[in-house]
């Protein structure tokens, strides 16, 4: 069994290195995953010298983690955006989504890659959850999506009501990743991995790149990683980090051909993966806020529960997590970092259905960039009077933050500093004039501080993929420390 995504495991490929730090370029591009990398080769084909950099690899962090799915139908996301905007609104973004869908599946048919076109469902196993679905079909109806309403699915347990939506698509999204830079390097862009930007200085002649590894400077910076590394804007207290889990397994018998997921809690995301030694049945759930989940591990354990409940003799080959980000408003944010300024700008809050947001976000920043009407794009503006939807949410979300930053600091007073080194796998807070953060992983034991440089949140030990994770802002570190996503950008100091 593996401890990556399916997606992940493929030949390591050289990384690339080809920025030039003694060049203006027109445009930086921060993360080089989905949106990071269609950006780029947009830009690129409109004439601006592109630099992609990546703090870690090509798809590394969300991108390469997802399910894959390119679909229009999206669990009951049409109904958290009613519930907040008016029809205009959820319009304008069935239309985005819909926009980003045809450029994403385009680009594939012009490259070859895999696509496997399916029906999409979003199923309901009780009766409180048939009404969610009954009214997500309803919108995407009004929306122009072509639902149906059924009962009968391919799936091996009851299910009392279902919304399809026909020729949906899945693919394995490194596959696009891969080919997307090099098409950004064809077409003039320079890419550096393992390069990791720790700050952005707008000056009146140009935008300076501070990376660690020297200073870029350019017209206008994109931020494509996932949530913003940037404070300003403040669009970390606008956004709540979500970390999910997903597994692929062998199964013996029939695995369901359509994409499924559920509105009941908690949810369940099915769909199948060809592989060379035949299909895999992938299954994703257990959403959490990020740092707050008292053994992610469980989390994973509950997944090959259930999938062995359902799909008896199934054997886990694949294991992974990945992190996204919901707007307190539940739309996508694609514009300036600052109101009225874009030469810093922004894609994120994606809430989970990045393959068509990010095709999305990639095209509304390439026409305010470079001009052109884009009648659904108000649907993804990083300010507006919208913002105001969102209020209640954002109090919500904002006083979890002040309680988990309290709780983080009180907890280590009635821990004791003389232990012993944790178990293997164990991770633990102990008190001190600044609270440490002690592990053992490998044979190894890493002691660091325990707080998060962003905004001085305790970190938490997630014992299913080793690391330490703010319950703040969703600031991720390896288990010695070294930053591994979110707003942070440095790592947890060495203790």
């Amino acid at each position: 069994m593996t401890q990556t995504s399916l997606w992940l495991d493929r030949p390591k490929q050289s990384p690339y290195d080809s920025i030039d730090y003694g060049q203006k370029y027109d445009t930086v591009v921060v993360g080089a995953g989905l949106t990071g990398l269609i950006t780029a080769l947009m830009y690129a084909r409109a004439g601006d010298s592109v630099a992609v950099i990546e703090a870690r690899a090509l798809g590394a962090v969300t991108t390469g983690n997802t399910t894959g799915k390119i679909s229009m139908l999206q669990g009951t996301k049409l109904s958290s955006i009613a519930s907040k905007h008016t029809q205009q609104q959820v319009r304008r973004y069935v239309d985005g989504n819909t926009a980003g869908q045809s450029w994403l599946l385009d680009y594939c048919a012009t490259r070859d890659i895999a696509v496997q076109r399916e029906t999409a469902y979003t199923y309901a196993t009780s009766t409180e959850g048939l009404d969610a679905v009954r009214e997500e079909m309803r919108l995407a109806l009004s929306a122009g999506i072509d639902a149906t309403y059924t009962t009968t699915t391919e799936l091996p347990y009851d299910v009392v009501g279902a919304v399809a939506v026909p020729d949906q698509a899945q693919f394995d999204p490194m596959d696009a990743i891969e080919a997307l830079a090099e098409d950004s390097v064809t077409e003039g862009a320079d890419i550096a991995e393992g390069t990791r930007v720790r700050g952005v200085h707008r000056g009146r002649r140009h935008v300076e790149v501070t990376t660690d590894r020297g200073t870029l400077r350019c017209g206008r910076v994109v931020l494509a990683t996932g949530t913003p590394t940037l404070d300003r804007g403040g669009f970390f207290a606008r956004l709540e980090p979500l970390r999910s889990y997903a597994a692929a397994y062998e199964v013996d018998g029939p695995i369901p051909r359509g994409m499924y997921i559920s509105v009941d809690s908690p949810s369940r995301s099915l769909r199948y993966a060809p592989t060379a030694a035949g299909d895999l049945l992938l299954v994703g759930g257990n959403g959490h806020v990020v740092g707050r989940e008292p053994s992610p591990q469980c989390q994973v354990e509950d997944l090959d529960s259930w999938t062995a409940e359902h799909f008896p003799g199934a054997r886990r080959r694949y294991r992974w997590s990945a992190q996204d980000y919901q707007s307190i408003d539940v739309l996508p944010y694609a514009g300036p970092l600052l109101p009225g300024d874009d030469r810093i700008c922004i894609a994120t809050g994606y809430d989970k259905w990045g393959m068509t947001n990010a095709a999305a976000a990639a095209m509304v920043l390439t026409h305010r960039a470079f001009g052109g009407d884009l009648p659904w794009a108000g649907a993804y503006d990083s300010w507006n009077v919208r913002q105001l939807a969102g209020a209640v949410d954002a109090v919500r979300l904002n006083v979890n933050v002040a309680v988990n930053l309290t709780k983080g600091w009180i907890a280590p007073l009635s821990s004791s500093s003389q232990s012993p080194p944790p178990e293997e796998g164990q991770g633990r807070i102990e008190r001190g004039v600044v609270p440490k953060a002690v592990c053992t992983v490998d044979g190894v034991t890493h002691t660091v501080s325990a707080v998060c440089p962003h905004l001085r949140g305790i970190v938490a030990w997630n014992n299913a993929e080793m690391s330490w994770d703010c319950p703040l802002h969703g600031s991720r570190f390896a288990a010695d420390g070294t930053v591994l996503e979110g707003p942070v950008t440095s790592n947890l100091s060495p203790r």
